[in-house]
């Protein structure tokens, strides 16, 4: 078999592959063969019809799958015997193909690109660290009273973080205008989800009383209708509510799921998820500082057909979170196109980390990387059953925790400087 190969491009090649007529022939032979052992032709029994007829019979059909099979099997071993490594399939292009010739085709595809890392002690890497304390914990505490505050009617007039309920009908220049009407509608004075100056007008309010406040609709209001217009609203207060927080007894507890322990037992299990969400937090902090340094100290090569099979990944990724499912539907390409790119060059560079250090998956990880991902899940334990009788799923998360081993790998041995920060900061959080 005669191969040779031209590069077309940084990763594009062009490979010339010429089959000799006599290994064709001797396929088809071959397959010709086996076929007159059982063949069933009129006028003969059961494998006795002549060669002759066999190869009449069934010679076009033969050749034209000896031809597939061996476009396909001399394609391996030409890409074998110059060691090239295919990044996607290959554009085939036939050149010889009729009986009695040798069989030549030209086979266009991309290859992987030579990965050259940098050392890894020329990194340099901030590694974000922080901390539970117990002044965190005091403000999660508060933050689970909040999510069980209730409100109780009060005599007085109403004040900011105070919930009022009102009927209300707008109008401009006393004609009511659509949408500016609502009965029974809950206002938590203070929050802003309504206008501005509706919710001042109900500052002082009581329950009961009737107040036509004044409008004023922001120049960029949603509704172009109303937009930079002054209007009359006319209220009638229904109740006014006043915010309670429940105590931190063991009926407190108990909502959160701690029978036995009281407060204690509640502040210990708080922290542990507290602790748990700030580690996935600092991790998935510092595997983006290392990926970014990674990826701007090794400019890398991408091979298109990565590229765009990643694009689609993402698109049907996209797609799936909007919940479409008509291929119509997928947003366009374009905006996936540089994260795609710097996708794929992420993966070889840290593909090329794992082959060079030969690092296997280290079980133990695998199963926590599992319980991360299961933990948020009613229940849990079937969650993870179901991942781990599912072996693709199970490839998935393996990957991850190979991908995080690497990770781990590059701190420890570029240079690494730590910063210090805060629960607060990294999780956002305002009790």
């Amino acid at each position: 078999m005669q191969v040779s190969v031209e590069s077309i491009g940084k990763l594009e090649r062009r490979m010339q592959v010429q089959v000799p007529a006599e290994r064709v022939a001797a396929e088809i032979a071959a397959r010709l063969q086996t076929i007159s052992r059982t063949a069933r032709l009129n006028g003969f029994r059961p494998g006795k019809a002549p060669l002759k007829v066999i190869r009449q019979q069934f010679g076009s059909q033969v050749h034209r799958e000896v031809i597939g099979e061996l476009l396909q099997s001399s394609y391996s071993e030409a890409v074998t015997q110059k060691q090239l490594a295919p990044a996607g399939s290959p554009r085939i292009e036939p050149q010889s193909m009729g009986e009695g010739q040798d069989l030549k085709y030209v086979a266009t595809f991309e290859v992987f690109p030579e990965v050259v890392l940098k050392p890894m002690e020329s990194l340099e890497v901030d590694r974000v660290t922080a901390d539970v304390t117990e002044s965190d914990i005091d403000a999660m505490i508060e933050r689970l009273r909040k999510q069980q505050m209730k409100y109780v009617a009060v005599a007085r007039p109403a004040a900011s973080g105070d919930k009022v309920a009102i009927d209300f009908e707008g109008a401009i220049d006393g004609v009511p205008f659509a949408g500016g009407k609502g009965e029974n509608v809950a206002i938590v004075l203070g929050e802003g989800r309504m206008l501005p100056d509706l919710e001042q007008g109900l500052v002082g309010a009581l329950s009961g009383e009737k107040r036509d406040i004044t409008v004023n609709f922001p120049a960029d209001y949603r509704a172009t209708e109303l937009a930079g217009k002054s209007a009359i609203f006319a209220t009638e207060i229904k109740t006014v509510e006043e915010p309670v927080l429940p105590e931190v007894d063991e009926e407190f507890c108990k909502s959160f799921g701690v029978t036995d322990g009281g407060l204690a037992k509640l502040r210990e299990d708080v922290a542990a998820n507290m602790r748990r969400e700030l580690e996935q937090a600092l991790r998935n902090r510092n595997k983006a500082a290392v990926m970014e340094k990674l990826y701007t100290a090794n400019p890398t090569d991408v091979p298109n057909v990565l590229i765009e099979g990643q694009i689609r990944d993402m698109q049907v990724e996209a797609m799936r979170r909007a919940g479409a499912k008509d291929a119509s539907q997928a947003p366009p390409r374009d905006p996936f196109v540089e994260p795609a790119r710097r996708r794929v060059a992420l993966g070889l560079l840290l593909n090329d980390v794992i082959r060079r250090e030969n690092l296997l998956v280290d079980r133990a990880r695998v199963n926590e990387r599992l319980d991360e991902m299961v933990a948020a899940h009613g229940d849990a334990a079937a969650m993870k059953r179901a991942y781990m009788q599912n072996a693709d799923a199970m490839r998935q998360v393996e990957s991850l925790a190979l991908e995080d081993q690497a990770v781990d790998w590059i701190l420890e041995h570029a240079k690494v400087h730590e910063v210090k920060s805060t629960f607060k900061e990294l999780m956002n959080f305002e009790a």
